[in-house]
């Protein structure tokens, strides 16, 4: 069976929820049958988001075999239950690379290299090898950015050219676009809409499909004016009322009839119908009336939310399946060095401390560690949140005054977390991490290993600093208990404090592998320590 292509591209503004549209549209054809392939086309020139700020990029998401990739790939693998591989996302600056160095091993024979042909066929090379790969019946590509953007331009060629060489039959374009409204007049407008569609067929692309995203309501006669001035059929055009749960956008799509319409003009066969019920019944358990637990997120990036996207929505899982109503109240770890936002830790049920990198803030992140493990607040350490968790420890247990992590001082006298020891040479930045799916094997008896039911899991990692096992006994004897550990016991993967009701620290990322449906053990446990020890 020939694969059939679904692109997706934006129009008007960009954080339009393109993604999460992709991401639904995924899960409603998966259930339907068919098995389905999604991948992010990014046009920046960084060649992948890992060594860029989370401030201009928000979160990195890690896949299993370690790529650092843009976060729609979460929204991919949450909505749609699948895990994706390095070849689901690449860059602008990946296909250069590629490009000049092919040119510098002669490999063009010393022709000149341009965009058209040299570039548009490296992407169309990473689409269709994408597809091969995966044997997808239906691939979803999703052009990062807008329409009109220049770094988008080579990409949006690529799925012109695309069109003809995989039949037109194959290819369905999606246009995602944001419908304005003004106030003075309560108008809802769709000029902008129109004119990105005029940008779509400058290049040579005629939208098969319209999502018109809105914060309001969309009447059947703004759809109709759409369908008329971009030639569209009219129940191609699929208005998208901003929702309170990210989780029921799948339902608007599926009750808009969209995927019933993509069959039909895509001439698939579906193996059965769309059992939307349990997403049904997850939104109606997230919309019910329920206790509250306040979640305190300790964080250096709080000032924009998305750098933290897969830690919320994974404390949005678990505490649904808890049946409480989570209260993500953000605090900034430089703020507390600061001795503010304290009132904030002070009331919260739970203090959750999530990863990051470099020196500012760590001692607020070190202070609110402190401060949960001395008045039995649960506890959760992500990466970066277990080492300070670990430096506390040195400090307020053991008095090791100077513990620090050799990331931030690289004179300790108790360097308690330490570089990698195969990291002391390499210099390259990116090139310097764990990263991807590792195992864990639980300790009998621990929190963690109750957390999970299991005594061996895998985990995605992304970090250059370990625990430093110079300190492992001294610690034990102290009361930490090293709950998860490498196979051969050489690297430390979770820690826990006995005398606590909950306070864990894990150097993987378990905010990766949480799902709507299945939400991540160590998520599940930490809502219900703060769900059990409400203050």
């Amino acid at each position: 069976m020939i694969a059939k292509y679904l692109f997706f591209t934006g129009g008007v503004v960009s954080s339009v929820g393109k993604g999460v549209t992709a991401a639904a549209t995924g899960l409603l054809l998966k259930e339907r049958g068919f098995k389905v392939a999604v991948q992010k086309l990014d046009p920046y020139i960084n060649v992948d988001p890992g060594t860029m700020s989370p401030y201009q990029h928000g979160e990195v998401y890690v896949l299993d075999d370690g790529a650092e990739t843009d976060l729609d790939l979460g929204h991919y693998e949450r909505f749609i239950d699948i895990r994706l591989s390095r070849s689901s996302n690449f860059t602008s600056g990946q296909v250069y690379a590629e490009i000049i160095s092919k040119e510098r091993r002669g490999d063009f024979l010393g022709g000149t290299i341009q965009v058209i042909p040299h570039i548009t066929n490296e992407i169309k090379r990473r689409v269709l090898g994408n597809a091969k790969e995966t044997g997808a019946d239906v691939v979803i590509v999703e052009v990062g950015g807008t329409v009109g953007d220049i770094e988008s331009q080579p990409f949006l060629e690529v799925l012109r050219q695309l069109r003809n060489e995989v039949g037109r039959e194959n290819v369905f374009f999606i246009h995602v676009t944001w419908l304005p409204y003004i106030k003075a007049t309560g108008e809802i407008k769709t000029k902008p809409t129109q004119h990105s569609v005029v940008e779509l067929r400058a290049i040579g692309i005629s939208p098969s499909m319209i999502i018109a995203r809105s914060d309001y309501p969309v009447d059947g006669e703004i759809c109709d004016k759409i369908a008329l001035f971009c030639d569209v059929e009219k129940n191609a055009v699929v208005p998208m009322v901003t929702s309170d749960s990210l989780y029921e956008v799948p339902l608007l799509l599926e009750d808009a009839g969209m995927s019933d319409y993509l069959v039909e003009r895509l001439n698939l066969k579906a193996a059965r119908q769309a059992n939307m019920k349990p997403w049904r019944e997850l939104v109606e358990r997230a919309r019910k009336p329920k206790p509250t637990v306040k979640i305190a997120l300790v964080g250096k990036y709080v000032e924009l939310q998305d750098a933290y996207m897969s830690v919320r929505e994974s404390l949005h899982h678990a505490a649904i399946a808890n049946d409480v109503e989570v209260e993500i109240n953000w605090v900034h770890a430089a703020e507390l060095e600061k001795d503010k936002e304290w009132d904030v830790i002070r009331n919260a049920d739970g203090i959750l401390t999530p990863g990051g990198f470099g020196a500012r803030g760590v001692e607020g992140k070190i202070a609110a560690a402190r401060y949960a493990r001395e008045n039995k607040v649960p506890y959760l350490g992500l990466c970066l949140g277990m080492q300070v968790m670990c430096i506390d420890f040195a400090r307020g247990v053991l008095n090791y005054e100077d513990a620090n992590s050799s990331e931030f001082d690289r004179s300790a006298k108790y360097p308690v977390i330490d570089l990698m020891s195969e990291q002391h040479s390499i210099t390259d930045m990116g090139g310097t991490m764990r990263l991807g799916l590792y195992t864990c094997e639980l300790q009998a008896g621990t929190k963690a290993a109750k957390a999970y039911g299991e005594k061996r899991v895998e985990e995605r990692h992304r970090h250059r600093f370990e625990f430093n096992n110079t300190y492992r006994k001294i610690f034990e004897d102290a009361g930490m208990v090293f709950s998860g550990v490498s196979p051969d016991g050489s690297l430390v993967e979770i820690v826990e404090i006995k005398e606590h009701p909950f306070m864990l620290g894990c150097q993987f990322h378990p905010e990766f592998l949480s799902r709507p449906m299945r939400p991540h053990p160590l998520f599940m446990e930490f809502i219900r320590a703060a769900k059990k020890e409400k203050r």
